[in-house]
């Protein structure tokens, strides 16, 4: 009965990995994925991405993060699997689902379900490069053109020595087009004794529940669903009578009244790490998703949306939005320093 979080290249990144998890209902998050090419990255490309490795692997909640790798060179996604767990990651996680014209086009994500001797081959490289103790995981989608190779594409990763897989339920040629096919997660988890666990369109509890059921998994891993809702974890759990995360106990969710002071932060956390012309486009487009849930949001958003510069939305989120209690990052702080711009949402 477990409840993650997705890797969501350009939105779901080490600042929005840090407020969803002060939310509460998470039990581990998936790091947008590390792109890997020819040679072992610098110890700065991997903490770009993932700076919770400065801090145990984990969030300022708590919550345990493991950094995904994308790639197709299998040798070359062993060296810098084995450089991300020298680095602390608890885990390293296998992208075979990322349906991006460009990455696919270089034979990374989710190309690579044409094939289940290429998925074998990275994943076994990748298993036998890091320690026994450090978890091996992928996520896949149900194939690229169609979803004929799903349970072949499954087999291959558990034969290849991985701990767990996470199934998102819908191919390539999907995209992110409703709905997802829950009951094909089914059959891939029949087909492998690994765990499995259920992704795409989770939006709601009920969503949630249906989810559970027609794809006969105990745990399930939200995207889209929480960025729009930071309380859909904490509903699941509370609905479905799930134990809570240790850091959660005695949790509730008042709703916007929660939301304002975390919206704050994380625009300080934009700040330190987005390049300043992309700052006021990151808070719009949380806020975008937001709006799906909370009437408020769209009075926020409209309110912004014609703001560009920081200084400006800086100001309007001061007139506007309450603080709260504002308390420092701790321990696994988000606070780097390291600034980039950060690219569209593409997996």
């Amino acid at each position: 009965m477990q409840i993650l979080l997705a890797p969501m290249e350009g939105l779901l990144d080490a600042p929005l990995r840090d407020i969803l998890t002060r939310a509460g209902g998470v039990d581990r998050c998936v790091s947008e994925f590390i792109r890997v090419t020819e040679r072992v990255l610098p110890e700065r490309a991997f903490r770009r991405i993932m700076p919770e490795l400065g801090h145990g692997g984990r969030t300022p909640a708590g919550v345990p993060v493991r950094g995904q790798l994308l790639g197709s060179d299998a040798a070359c996604m062993a060296d810098n699997a084995a450089r991300l767990a020298e680095l602390g990651s608890p885990g390293v996680d296998l992208n075979f689902g990322c349906p991006a014209k460009v990455v696919n086009r270089h034979g990374g994500g989710a190309s690579l379900l044409q094939d289940p001797e290429d998925v074998h081959r990275v994943v076994k490289a990748v298993r036998a490069a890091v320690p026994s103790h450090i978890v091996v995981s992928a996520k896949m989608r149900l194939g690229f053109h169609d979803d004929a190779l799903a349970e072949d594409n499954a087999r291959a990763i558990e034969a290849a020595g991985a701990d767990e897989l996470v199934v998102h339920g819908r191919t390539k040629a999907h995209g992110y087009r409703p709905p997802a096919y829950w009951d094909r997660i089914a059959h891939v988890r029949e087909a492998v004794g690994i765990p499995v666990v259920a992704n795409g369109e989770i939006w709601t509890v009920e969503d949630a529940r249906r989810c559970l059921a027609e794809s006969g998994c105990s745990a399930i891993m939200l995207g889209r669903g929480m960025v729009a809702d930071p309380g859909l974890a904490l509903a699941i759990r509370a609905e479905l009578g799930w134990p809570a995360c240790p850091a959660d106990a005695g949790r509730t969710w008042a709703d916007w009244s929660d939301l304002q002071p975390l919206l704050h932060r994380y625009w300080q956390l934009i700040q330190l790490r987005v390049v300043p012309k992309h700052q006021a486009g990151r808070m719009k487009q949380w806020l975008n998703f937001l709006r799906r849930r909370h009437p408020q949001a769209e009075e926020a958003y409209q309110g912004l949306r014609t703001l560009n510069d920081s200084r400006q939305v800086a100001a309007w989120l001061e007139a506007n939005i309450a603080r709260g209690d504002q308390h420092d990052p701790g321990p696994g702080g988000s606070e780097v320093g390291d600034n980039h711009a950060c690219a569209p949402l593409t997996a």
